[in-house]
């Protein structure tokens, strides 16, 4: 028999829906990025314009399930509220996994109470923890990470991956065998199958090896950092903030962020395969210095552009 080829890797993609600092321009948004890992939707912040984004590039907002806020500054968190409302008045029924600073639960229960709002779906709070790295969600498939990262407010950044998968067995294989089900899960985890009359089949012969699992980092907001480094350590994407570029290195550090030349420091020294560049200030207009100057640094690197698909 011969080697079989990989099996095909799922969909994993960030879609930018905003990439302005602070505040919003006539042609960028605050943060707000929609990662889709295998037909699962996770917002992560979720600034001002965010439903509208999401509506102007045909995404389905009741798809979304989990949001994750990185901290409670607004341009990262003031689209929650209207997000919530508008799943809300569309008839939600399933649960929505809001996972944030302690305090933005608070924030958006006094929002709905302020609106007399008794909301027709379950809410469903998960409190960060700024001081540490830690796992904050799981799925069979899925895991998400929080870590901190150095801003003048607590603020987590967040990894997403994928869990690794067993191998697949060849249909065709399976038939003219008939392998028995108690060998299958033991052929999916690795072991070469004997047959009932000796034969052995090599598992790589029989199975098609499962696609590596990847991991994007997103670092909203922080100053660079060598902590920072090893919590993004290979990973596939990492997003990372560029509100400066070099010429405001001091107002950068004075304002806990970076600057588009740390930011690909931090990609560099972390062995990430791809650099994702975004929260720009309104004072750059245009974004060419900002990528030239990443990427003397570290040369895989991209702009976030509203409505740009990125593959991790």
């Amino acid at each position: 028999m011969h080697q079989n080829k990989p099996m095909q890797a799922p969909v994993f993609s960030a879609t930018i829906l905003g990439s302005s600092a602070a505040t919003p321009t006539s042609t960028r948004n605050p943060s707000a990025i929609l990662l889709n890992m295998d037909y699962k939707y996770y917002l992560v912040d979720c600034g001002e314009g965010t439903q509208i984004q999401l509506r102007r590039m045909h995404i389905k907002l009741q798809k979304i399930n989990h949001v994750f806020i990185s901290h409670l500054h607004g341009d990262h968190f003031f689209g929650v509220i209207g997000l919530i409302s508008t799943m809300h008045l569309m008839g939600r029924d399933k649960e929505l996994h809001l996972f944030g600073p302690p305090r933005l639960e608070e924030i958006v229960q006094l929002q709905l109470e302020a609106s007399l709002t008794e909301l027709v779906y379950p809410l469903v709070f998960h409190p960060t923890q700024a001081g540490k790295e830690e796992v904050i969600y799981e799925s069979d498939i899925h895991f998400v990470k929080s870590f901190p990262l150095e801003h003048r407010i607590e603020t987590t950044g967040f990894i997403f991956g994928e869990k690794p998968r067993r191998r697949k067995i060849d249909k065709a294989f399976l038939l003219k065998e008939d392998v028995p089900v108690p060998w299958m899960m033991r052929i999916k985890d690795g072991a070469d199958y004997v047959s009932p009359s000796g034969v052995v089949y090599p598992n790589a012969e029989i199975t098609k090896q499962p696609p590596a699992p990847r991991t994007f980092a997103y670092c909203s907001d922080t100053r660079y950092s060598p902590d920072v480094v090893q919590y993004v350590q290979g990973v596939d994407l990492l997003y990372h903030e560029a509100t400066f570029m070099e010429e405001l290195k001091e107002a950068a550090r004075e304002k806990y962020h970076s600057t588009a030349a740390q930011a690909a420091l931090t990609a560099k020294q972390a062995g990430a395969k791809h650099l994702l560049l975004g929260h720009f200030s309104a004072r750059y207009k245009k974004l060419d210095g900002i990528l030239g100057e990443a990427k003397a640094v570290f040369e895989n690197t991209s702009l976030a552009k509203e409505g740009e698909v990125t593959e991790v």
